[in-house]
């Protein structure tokens, strides 16, 4: 089911770890509803990086959240947020800078090392973060690190 001209439910909802532990990530109506209106915010950001995205985690349903360490109140778990790279943009640092420098319309965009994780969520808060990570757990300052 295609929910946008370039995100389909499919890359949205799947997930390796659910897979591989069996963990049913198929959202609810609702659910569905939320990635829908979240993709015109994609959208908007694909359009900016002028490059594809790939998509490495969109909806987590909250056995996947759970295990993948996401935290209880992620965006994730209610279809409004998107980890991706786009390599032929650059590194994530430089996407979040440039999504950061936009004008665009977003609620959460997050320097996670290797990706950037970015949220549709309706509150809208133009919140930027990097991400560290000390012994496998994350730890969020404000704005953008080197």
């Amino acid at each position: 089911m295609q929910l946008s001209p370039h995100f389909s439910l499919e890359e949205l909802t799947f997930s390796s770890t659910a897979v591989r532990l069996g963990i049913d990530n198929t959202p609810s109506p609702a659910i569905v509803a939320n990635l829908t209106q979240a993709c015109a915010t994609f959208e908007q950001v694909r359009a900016l990086l002028g490059v594809p995205m790939i998509s490495d985690s969109g909806y987590r349903c909250p056995a996947l959240n759970a295990a993948v360490h996401g935290v209880p109140d992620s965006a994730h778990v209610q279809g409004w947020a998107l980890d991706f790279t786009a390599p032929a943009f650059g590194q994530p640092i430089d996407i979040v800078k440039a999504i950061a420098a936009s004008g665009l319309k977003w609620d959460q965009v997050i320097t996670e090392g290797t990706w950037v994780h970015i949220s549709a969520a309706p509150a809208m808060r133009q919140q930027v973060l990097t991400a560290t990570f000390i012994n496998g757990v994350a730890h969020y300052t404000e704005g953008i690190a080197p």
